[in-house]
């Protein structure tokens, strides 16, 4: 559980980064300016944010059945 809530901030905090560089925000690589690497981040980013919801949600529902 620890593990899918770690890799969840890991990848939200990457896609965070690449949606910068797409955008332009965040200069210093050939990603940035570059609107796909925007596309790729969002999706990072969700798919991050979708592993620490149901991390959440197995560490409620193991709390629920110990108790």
């Amino acid at each position: 559980m620890w593990m899918r809530r770690t890799l969840g901030i890991v990848l939200l905090a990457i896609g965070g980064v690449w949606i910068a560089q797409g955008s332009g925000a965040l200069h210093g690589s050939f990603m940035t300016g570059e609107a796909l690497w925007t596309v790729i981040g969002v999706i990072v980013g969700l798919f991050g944010i979708a592993l620490m919801i149901g991390a959440a949600r197995d560490s409620k529902r193991a709390a629920r059945d110990e108790g």
